[in-house]
């Protein structure tokens, strides 16, 4: 098995461009406009899967003998990201079985994957069909344009000749195949010509996303090659909107910080929530997948902050301000609402209309007392007044006139907590003046510009997402931030003890 991650070259976006050279790789130098590449040509890292693959002359190459044979359908898959709405263009090459490219699919474990497949035949049958792994099997046979309506019930239109389409493949050669998702709009051409679509609109059987990968079949002794791997994102049919969460690295003890559990677990109350928002969830402190941020609507930090805040590395922060003077909404929680005052802070004052400044903001732990919601405002739907003993941060730094800055969520702190000595986190003599004052703990801000943003400074203890009201305030805000309406109940969800427990950092191990 091989096991990497694939990182090389560098991603600029919003007037910037999106550029990786490989030596020696059959790569060409510059993809299609709006397409990266997504294989190396060298290597498999970003790719995972078991060991009959490799890369040779510039391409994956997946074999299969009468000595080591699969006994069942094997895949080698993309791990820096999932697809949603996209086009992939991409080379084959097959010589005997059966192959094909998995899309919007679900890995099931030990890289058994299954859903969408772009059919690859050997032979003269199936090549540019849609079939569905593990699924439905076969939704649109080539020359066919099939609608499965919500119930199920097909209808097909045919488009062309199956046989003189066939025609159009280069057996033993190589082919191009292009791929086009587009909501419940499923194409496949192969070598410019359209094979088969198929409008996917059954109720609990479509997907919006899922993994990408590439099939090697069992059966026969065969080799199927792929080269040229290019991504490109587009944005989303039909009213949704793409959200894009970043949890940071792990942190602190066991129980605080676990930006990744967090992720995820609102990532999970998202995608069950039945809205138009559509996740993609990313940890590790950054995306690997040069693609991560191209067809976002909003893009949520949950991560530390300060000097090492995501942000703030390599040219990233000038990448987000051209992302957020796009429109694209902007949120941050907890430790990624702060960043030094001289590199990030005016940023984030433009984003999201307040930020944690060292010296100014303090970040004392307090129950919650006096609680006030704002009224009227979509981050608020379906929320109730709550308590819960948290590091709420105070006293932020909001962008003048503060009146265009919305307060969401506002608590009067124990007068302690300014009673602490001076320093860049813990009090100063503008915050010890201040006891008895009301302070914002979660805001909202609309940009004059076009884009939304949102900070909340709570969430440094995992638990706290078991309180419903904060949670609920969390995922109406992150849909709000994403250009949607919150619905007038807000977005509820359950969460269990097991999806507490779920993807916790491994810490102090």
């Amino acid at each position: 098995m091989r096991t990497a991650r694939w990182t090389g070259g560098w991603l600029l976006v919003a007037g910037f461009a999106a550029a990786l050279s490989f030596s020696g790789s059959g790569v060409a130098a510059e993809a299609d406009a709006g397409f990266t590449p997504i294989f190396n040509g060298t290597s498999l890292e970003g790719w995972e899967g078991k060991d009959f693959w490799t890369v040779k002359d510039g391409a994956i190459v997946g074999t299969t003998t009468a000595e080591k044979p699969t006994n069942g359908n094997t895949f080698l898959i993309w791990q820096q990201g999932t697809l949603d709405d996209f086009e992939l263009k991409l080379k084959y090459q097959i010589e005997g079985g059966n192959s094909g490219i998995q899309y919007r699919s679900h890995h099931h474990g030990d890289f058994v994957v299954g859903g969408y497949q772009a059919d690859i035949d050997s032979g003269p049958t199936y090549s540019g069909i849609n079939y569905e792994e593990r699924g439905r099997g076969i939704l649109a046979e080539r020359g066919q344009r099939v609608t499965i309506a919500p119930d199920g019930t097909k209808s097909v239109e045919e488009i062309a000749n199956k046989d003189e389409l066939q025609k159009v493949i280069k057996p033993g050669e190589w082919n191009e195949y292009h791929l086009v998702a587009k909501g419940p709009k499923l194409s496949h051409f192969i070598n410019g010509t359209l094979m088969s679509e198929t409008i996917d609109q059954q109720e609990g059987k479509r997907t919006e996303k899922g993994v990408l990968a590439l099939q090697l079949h069992a059966g026969p002794p065969m080799v199927v090659q792929f080269k040229d791997i290019h991504l490109k994102r587009t944005k989303l049919a039909d009213g949704r909107k793409k959200l894009v969460l970043v949890a940071g690295n792990a942190s602190h003890g066991s129980g605080e910080h676990e930006f990744r559990a967090g992720v995820k677990l609102l990532e999970k109350c998202l995608d069950s929530s039945g809205g138009k928002v559509v996740t993609a969830a990313y940890d590790h402190g950054w995306p690997a997948d040069p693609t991560a941020f191209d067809n976002a609507d909003g893009i949520f930090f949950f991560a530390d902050g300060g000097g090492g805040h995501p942000v703030l590395q390599s040219n990233r922060l000038a990448m987000v301000d051209a992302l957020a003077k796009r429109g694209i909404g902007i949120a941050c929680l907890h430790y990624a609402v702060e960043v030094p005052k001289e590199k990030g802070g005016p940023e984030f004052l433009n984003w999201m209309g307040g930020y944690f400044e060292p010296h100014w903001s303090v970040n004392p732990h307090w129950m919650l007392a006096k609680t006030e919601l704002a009224k009227d405002h979509p981050i608020t739907r379906g929320v109730k007044p709550f308590e819960t003993n948290d590091e709420w941060y105070y006293h932020m730094r909001f962008k003048e006139p503060q009146s265009k800055v919305v307060s969401i969520l506002s608590a009067v702190p124990p007068d302690d907590t300014r009673e602490r000595p001076d320093g860049p986190h813990s009090n100063n003599p503008t915050v010890r003046a201040g006891k008895g004052s009301r302070e914002v703990l979660a805001w909202a801000y609309e940009r004059p510009e076009g884009g939304r943003g949102f900070g909340c400074t709570g969430a440094h203890f995992h638990r706290n997402w078991a309180n419903d009201d904060f949670r609920r305030l969390m995922l109406n805000a992150l849909v709000w931030t994403t250009g949607l309406d919150v619905p007038a109940e807000g977005i509820a969800s359950g969460v269990t003890a097991d999806d507490l427990a779920a993807n916790l950092d491994a810490k102090g191990k």
